[in-house]
C-alpha cells in the first residue's frame, strides 16, 4: 500500500470516528426527540455531502409514520401531520418497513433495533457526483449511530410520560381531598408559557416550567388531611405545614433525573421578590426567572378563583393588586410582561377563563 493511499485511509478513519463521536455527544445533550431528530439530519448533511437528508419515525405500533424530521441545507423542519406524512413516496415508505435503497443520488436504510423503529434516507441533485462505496459506508455508520440514539431518547421519553402520569394522579388524588390545592385552569400553562416567551426562554426551560406546573404541590401528599381540607383560616401551626410544602416537594421529585431541572422552581415558587418569603429568604434576581414567573400567575389565579376563607376577586381588582405587589412580592419586570399582555385579546380571554 503506497503512502497516498494509507493517508487516504487514515484520513476515512478519523471521518468515522469523529461523525461517531459528535452523534455519541449530541445524544447526551439533547432530551427532546424532535429536536435530536433534526440535528441528526443536519449531521448527516454535512458527513456524507448530501443534499437532503431525511429520518421517518414510525409511531408505537409500529405500522404508521408519526414523525418526519427534514433538511434540505436550507430549512430544517419537522411533518406530523397526517395528510403530509400520507403523501410520502412509496418506496421511502418501503425503507420504514425493512428495506434499503443504494442507488447513485438516494440511499435509504431502516432504523432497525429489536424491531424497525424508522427510516433514514439522504439524496443528491442530479447535477451533483453519484454517492460511491465510502458514502455507502458513512452514512450505514451514521444510520447505526442514529437508530441507537433514537431508540434510547424514544425509551426515555415513554418512561417520563409514565412518571408524569402518575404524578397527575397524585395531584388528583389530592384535589380530591382538600380545598386549598385545587388544580390550576386548563388555561394556566399558557399564561405562564406567554410570559416566558417574552423573556425569550428557550424550548427546555419552558418544558421544564409545564413540569413545574404540574408538580409543584406534589409535596401536598405529606401533608395532614384536615390542613389541606380546612376551609378557614390556617392557624400558625397549620401554616406551617403549608411553608413545608416547596421542600416536601422537592424532596419528592428530587429522584426523577429529567425532573432535576425544575427542582429550583418548585422550591423557590414562594420566595418574594423583596425577600420576605419563604423557604429561604431569597430575594431578586437569587430566585430563579421561573419562579419569578410562576409566582404571578399563582397569584393571580388564587386572586379570582378566591378560596373558602377568602372572596374572589375580579378580573380587573386582581389586575390591580398584582401591579401593587410589584417590587415587593413580584418581580417588576415579570409584572409588567403580565400587564401589558393582559391588553392583548387573546390573553385576556385567557385570564378571563382562569376566573371562569
Amino acid at each position: 500500500m503506497s503512502i497516498n493511499e494509507c493517508l487516504k485511509l487514515t484520513k476515512k478513519y478519523k471521518q468515522i470516528l469523529s461523525a461517531v463521536h459528535i452523534v455519541y455527544r449530541l445524544v447526551n445533550s439533547t432530551t427532546n426527540l424532535k429536536e435530536l431528530s433534526l440535528r441528526l439530519t443536519r449531521l448527516l448533511c454535512q458527513f456524507v455531502h448530501a443534499s437532503s437528508a431525511t429520518i421517518y419515525l414510525l409511531g408505537p405500533d409500529r405500522k404508521k409514520l408519526a414523525m418526519i424530521a427534514v433538511f434540505n441545507n436550507e430549512i430544517n423542519y419537522i411533518v406530523t401531520k397526517k395528510k403530509d406524512i400520507e403523501d410520502i413516496h412509496s418506496n421511502e415508505i418501503a425503507v420504514t418497513q425493512g428495506s434499503s435503497i443504494f442507488e447513485p443520488k438516494i440511499m435509504g436504510m431502516p432504523l432497525v433495533t429489536d424491531e424497525c423503529i424508522g427510516a433514514i434516507i439522504i439524496k443528491r441533485k442530479a447535477s451533483e457526483l453519484p454517492f460511491d462505496e465510502y458514502d455507502r459506508e458513512m452514512f450505514s455508520i451514521f444510520a447505526e449511530q442514529s437508530v441507537t440514539a433514537i431508540r434510547n431518547l424514544q425509551v426515555s421519553e415513554e418512561q417520563q410520560k409514565i412518571i408524569l402520569e402518575t404524578m397527575k394522579l397524585i395531584r388528583k388524588m389530592l384535589e380530591k381531598q382538600g380545598h386549598h390545592y385545587q388544580g390550576h385552569s386548563p388555561v394556566y400553562f399558557k399564561i405562564v408559557k406567554a410570559i416566558a416567551e417574552h423573556f425569550h426562554m428557550d424550548q427546555d426551560s419552558i418544558n421544564n416550567l409545564y413540569y413545574a406546573s404540574i408538580l409543584h404541590n406534589a409535596g401536598a401528599i405529606d401533608v395532614p388531611y384536615q390542613v389541606l381540607a380546612k376551609r378557614s383560616q390556617l392557624t400558625a401551626d397549620e401554616f406551617k405545614h403549608i411553608r413545608s410544602l416547596p421542600k416536601k416537594s422537592a424532596e419528592l421529585i428530587k429522584p426523577i433525573e429529567f425532573l432535576r431541572p425544575i427542582l429550583p422552581i418548585v422550591l423557590y415558587l414562594h420566595e418574594q421578590y423583596d425577600g420576605s418569603g419563604y423557604p429561604s429568604g431569597l430575594k431578586r434576581e437569587q430566585i430563579p426567572l421561573g419562579a419569578r414567573i410562576m409566582a404571578v400567575v399563582d397569584a393571580f389565579e388564587s386572586m379570582v378563583q378566591g378560596r373558602p376563607y377568602r372572596k374572589r376577586l375580579s378580573l380587573e381588582a386582581a389586575l390591580r393588586e398584582v401591579r401593587r405587589g410589584s417590587g415587593s412580592q413580584f418581580d417588576p419586570k415579570v409584572v409588567d410582561i403580565f400587564l401589558k399582555l393582559s391588553l392583548n385579546k387573546n390573553f385576556r380571554n385567557y385570564l378571563k377563563s382562569v376566573r371562569g
